[in-house]
């Protein structure tokens, strides 16, 4: 039976085969179709497992880019699109230009209005003591009114380069490169700033220097400017700082310059969230009375006794601090006070060591620099010491006057006319005060020692001091905060713009020639070879042209004066950018280099970048790289001049597939 059915099979090999075949496909085909249907029955359910998946390939693929040392080149590619510049890109970024123009004038304007409303608050209280007639004020009140209204006609309407002659045009191209010079390499400014006396040094960084930076508008501008204030301030450290103290007990440039710098909007904002809300609770308390002074809580409690009796208290009314203190109604009184001013003081303190993330990151950049600076100089000190004059900076100079005087510096909403009660401001000067004491760790005596019980407070609450004063000057280098380093103006999308003054423009360029033995001894550096380019100082006139004002003018002189102050806008570059044929610059080739790089990368495909640069490109790779190079001509050609790449990005991003290849 089984011989007989082999040889059937045997005799019908074909026809099994076939028949085996298509029990196979029906088989494989009612599978297909049952995990088909069980698919579509699952479909939502597919789509989010698979987004679930593609999204964790992305993240793994991301941190792989920004954690690795060398990521694969494979993942590179993935993100080598988010460098492109599309027109929304553009677009942007020109709204962010013209909003940063409107945000630094208007700041340049506040900051005039101001100096002349402070210069006429002072002639009113001439006015007031018969000092000055009613005439002179009145004349300042409209010369206010004009120059307003000068602003307001100009504002939108700023003088560029494009609007001069070709030979003013060229001179000022000069002072751009000049700027980018200044504004890139801190080491320039940061000595010419101690070449001059403290008061036109800090007029100096009042206007030019943060002009310069546009008042830190943007990362780049605020990068730049904490190098300038680093470089100025170990820069006086190192030349004008005796012994370590001589930080706290002097008025050192630098310090003065970051305090009032991040006093401003920011940095304003910071004091005001931090200290806001304790200092109002702390002036609304009607039934919060410090007083530490036992001759002054002496001299109430008879006065007290005095209009409770109807009677002249047989008490002398002159005493002593240690008479005073030598009654239980004094002492008991000050116990009170105290234990009041621990309270106010703790709920101060509490707000500032709970808001480390809301200081600005400048001052806590500067608390480390400063940090770091001394322990340099003085390797000896302490680390006590350091914290000590971090503490100076941080809390003395910076949220001190805050909170003695927050009227002034509009931490609290004041109604117009209204001020503090003597005793607010006494509430708030008793805390401020021990806040100062805790953070310099300065325990009472002497003249104090009334005081002296509070003392194991001080040292308790300067260790909290301590721990957030430590952890204040643990912060990021602002290459690693900002992601900027030498190479990010070679491929930013816009050029830096600073708007300047005529007369700033010709004071700096005569204080840089006045000092330039002292800032730059190397007659081969860069800052020689752009001064001897720019020549002599030149005036208004040579500047904007014989014509602007008629020499005929009685008032020839008022109107020079007037358009001194007329604003440039300059587009900073580089001189010395690197050209075709040109090696000049080191940093600027490695730049290029990596962006053709990129290039070659995203069109043509390699497991490493050796095996990509060697192996020929195909046609269809030929024909990508045409069509690129034909969409960037066509976007640049309708940027704007401001966000115009540079011309030595530009030509390299137009040549031919084989040579970039090759140049690569």
């Amino acid at each position: 039976m089984y011989k007989d059915r082999m040889n059937l099979l045997q005799k019908n090999v074909a026809s099994v085969v076939k028949i085996q075949s298509v029990v196979k496909m029906w088989k494989a085909k009612r599978k297909y179709n049952q995990r088909l249907r069980f698919f579509k029955d699952h479909e939502k359910e597919i789509v989010k497992i698979q987004a679930f998946l593609k999204a964790n390939k992305a993240r793994d693929d991301y941190r792989t880019l920004t954690g690795a040392k060398d990521p694969p080149l494979s993942v590179v590619r993935k993100f080598v699109h988010l460098l492109e510049q599309s027109p929304l890109d553009l677009q942007e970024e020109q709204e962010v230009t013209r909003l940063r123009e409107e945000v630094v004038t208007n700041i340049r304007s506040n900051q005039q209005m101001e100096k002349d409303l402070n210069l006429m608050d002072i002639k009113i209280g001439l006015l007031v003591k018969n000092r000055i007639t009613l005439q002179d004020v009145v004349s300042h009140n409209k010369k206010m009114k004009n120059k307003k209204s000068n602003e307001d006609l100009t504002t939108g309407d700023r003088l560029g380069i494009k609007g001069l002659s070709k030979g003013k045009r060229r001179k000022l191209e000069a002072y751009q490169h000049l700027f980018y010079l200044l504004q890139t390499n801190p080491p320039y400014l940061a000595k010419l700033i101690f070449q001059m006396p403290q008061n036109k040094s800090t007029k100096f960084m009042d206007t030019v220097v943060f002009t310069l930076y546009n008042y830190a508008s943007n990362q780049r501008e605020e990068y730049l400017l904490l190098k300038l204030f680093k470089t100025a301030l170990e820069e006086e450290i190192n030349s004008k700082v005796d012994q370590i103290q001589d930080i706290v007990t002097g008025n050192p440039t630098v310090i003065k310059m970051v305090v009032s710098f991040n006093r401003g909007a920011r940095g304003h904002n910071t004091l005001r969230q931090l200290l806001a809300p304790v200092v109002k609770d702390i002036i609304e308390d009607k039934s919060l009375g410090i007083n530490t002074n036992p001759v002054d809580v002496y001299k109430a409690w008879v006065n007290q006794l005095e209009t409770a009796t109807g009677e002249a208290s047989k008490l002398p009314y002159e005493v002593t601090p240690e008479q005073a203190m030598s009654h239980e109604e004094v002492r008991n009184r000050l116990e009170a006070s105290s234990l009041a001013l621990r309270s106010a003081t703790d709920k101060v303190l509490n707000s500032i060591v709970s808001s480390l993330d809301n200081i600005p990151y400048g001052m806590r950049y500067i608390a480390k620099v400063l940090k770091n600076s001394l322990h340099e100089k003085f390797p000896d000190a302490s680390e006590d010491e350091l914290m000590k004059i971090v503490g100076n900076l941080l809390y003395y100079r910076f949220m001190n006057p805050a909170i003695v005087a927050p009227d002034g510096f509009d931490i609290i909403d004041m109604s117009a006319g209204g001020q503090l009660h003597v005793d607010q401001r006494r509430n708030l000067g008793s805390v401020a005060k021990m806040l100062q004491h805790a953070a310099a760790n300065k325990l009472f005596e002497g003249e104090n020692a009334h005081m002296t019980p509070m003392n194991n407070y001080i040292s308790q609450t300067y260790e909290k001091f301590r721990e957030f004063f430590q952890s204040a000057c643990d912060v990021p280098e602002p290459e690693e905060k900002f992601n900027i380093d030498e190479y990010s103006d070679m491929v930013t999308l816009s050029k830096p713009i600073i708007y300047i003054s005529i007369d700033e423009i010709i004071n700096t360029h005569s204080l840089l020639l006045e000092h330039l033995e002292a800032i730059s001894p190397d007659h081969n550096d860069l800052l020689h070879e752009l001064l001897q380019d720019l020549g002599d100082v030149p005036d208004v006139e040579t500047l904007l042209g014989e014509g602007a004002v008629d020499p005929h003018d009685p008032n020839r002189e008022s109107a020079l004066s007037q358009l001194a102050k007329t604003e440039i806008s300059l587009t900073l570059t580089s001189k010395f950018e690197l050209l075709e044929g040109d090696d000049k610059d080191l940093k600027t080739l490695i730049t290029k280099t990596k962006k053709l790089i990129v290039d070659v990368v995203r069109i043509q495909h390699g497991d490493t970048l050796p095996e990509i640069l060697e192996t020929p490109a195909t046609v269809p790779q030929e024909s990508e790289h045409t069509k690129v190079v034909e969409r960037r001509a066509v976007q640049d050609a309708q940027t704007p001049e401001g966000l115009k790449s540079s011309p030595a990005v530009l030509e390299d991003s137009q040549l031919p597939w084989s040579r970039r290849r090759g140049r690569s």
